[in-house]
């Protein structure tokens, strides 16, 4: 409307000068390029087909270059950002190109010197070449917008596979783990039986310790079998390999050694009183710190200390693993790691949901990462 209304102006300045049939052929023309502009986003290509064929049309009724023109560089433009059909950008560059030399032979200024006209004719053709380069660069970075967008959608989905994958492995393997610690307790049951029976006639005392050990490694094992059926009812998962015995609490200490003898500069610390503990609290333990060191080592960077610290409360165990190092970011250790092959946080958050815990894992500030967890205990009998 804004073009279409100075257009106007031009047309009735010029309807003074040349009698009102050329003014008609002029408003007519100048109203159908207003009309490309209006509808140029609907049809790009026939608007231009439509713009070209009345810059003919102007040369023939000798109309003479007016502000409705202005329609020929939007078409131009939106033509070469919306990347369509490769001739109609390719018409639309040459021409615009073509526009100012036609209108220069058509029109000659009189007055102007033959450099001169050369001169204004690449003046003019400038900013229709400005037009196509900005709508072809509009159109690029439309395009690669779009594919990033499309590659992080892609990668979401991937994420989430890779994630659900990484909890039903952790979970296979920790019923795998589990399975070895309520057979242990069985066996104990069975062999203890078998001993209060022996002892039964001759020694009632031992008989009764043992009847209270059984009773005791009973109901841990089906604590630890509820969780074992808590894991399994995701699906089931065929795995073989050997069983072999699971660590503890006490282990931990060697884990550490082990560490250190590998480079890693350790702290490890026991406060409160040792006790007894869950099997599956003490083989989460383990795992958890086994874990968090192996980031600290492969995430840490070169020179990183770390420090371990089991504190014994009356009605829970609390873990604290940090370093001092550089650290990855939150996301790696959730999605796998840095190397892609670890699951992270996952199989700590498994293990610690499983036996009724919480979990706090995050950069230090000031650097390096912590992984703090709270197991809550039961007295073992």
């Amino acid at each position: 409307m804004v073009l279409f209304g100075f257009s106007m102006l031009w047309v009735v300045a010029e309807a003074g000068d040349g009698g009102t049939e050329p003014a008609i052929v002029a408003g007519v023309i100048v109203l159908l390029l207003s009309l490309t502009v209006a509808l140029r986003r609907r049809a790009p290509e026939k608007m231009l087909l439509l713009v070209a064929g009345l810059g003919v049309v102007q040369m023939v009724t000798d109309v003479r270059p007016n502000p409705a023109d202005f329609a020929m560089l939007a078409l131009i433009y939106t033509v070469a950002a919306r990347g369509g059909p490769r001739w109609a950008t390719q018409l639309g560059l040459i021409g615009g190109l073509a526009a100012a030399p036609l209108a220069q032979i058509r029109w000659p200024a009189s007055e102007e010197s033959a450099s001169g006209q050369f001169f204004l004719t690449v003046v003019l053709a400038v900013p229709f070449a400005l037009a196509w380069v900005l709508g072809d660069s509009v159109r690029t970075r439309r395009a690669y917008f779009a594919q990033l967008e499309e590659r992080a959608t892609r990668l979401e989905k991937e994420r989430e596979a890779q994630a659900k994958v990484a909890v039903a492995a952790e979970r296979a393997r920790i019923a795998r783990e589990l399975h070895d610690v309520v057979a242990h307790n069985v066996s104990v049951m069975v062999v203890q039986a078998d001993g209060a029976a022996y002892v039964l006639d001759t020694a009632p005392e031992q008989a009764r310790q043992a009847l209270e050990t059984i009773s005791g490694t009973g109901r841990q094992a089906l604590a630890e079998m509820r969780r074992l059926l808590g894991v399994l009812r995701t699906g089931d998962v065929k795995e073989s390999g050997e069983y072999v015995p699971q660590p503890d609490v006490q282990q931990i200490e060697d884990l550490v050694e082990q560490v250190r003898s590998a480079g890693l500069t350790v702290d490890f610390k026991v406060e409160g009183t040792p006790r007894s503990l869950p099997s599956g609290v003490e083989l989460t333990a383990y795992r958890i710190v086994q874990e968090a060191l192996t980031n600290s080592r492969k995430h840490g960077g070169p020179d990183v200390g770390a420090s371990v610290r089991l504190v014994y409360f009356d009605d829970g165990l609390g873990l604290l693993v940090e370093d001092d190092g550089r650290g990855a970011g939150h996301d790696l250790y959730v999605d796998g790691g840095a190397d892609g092959r670890g699951h992270g946080l996952i199989g700590m958050r498994e293990r610690v949901g499983m036996v009724g815990g919480t979990l706090d894992a995050g950069p230090r500030p000031g650097g390096g990462f912590r992984i703090s967890a709270l197991l809550p205990l039961k007295p073992a009998h």
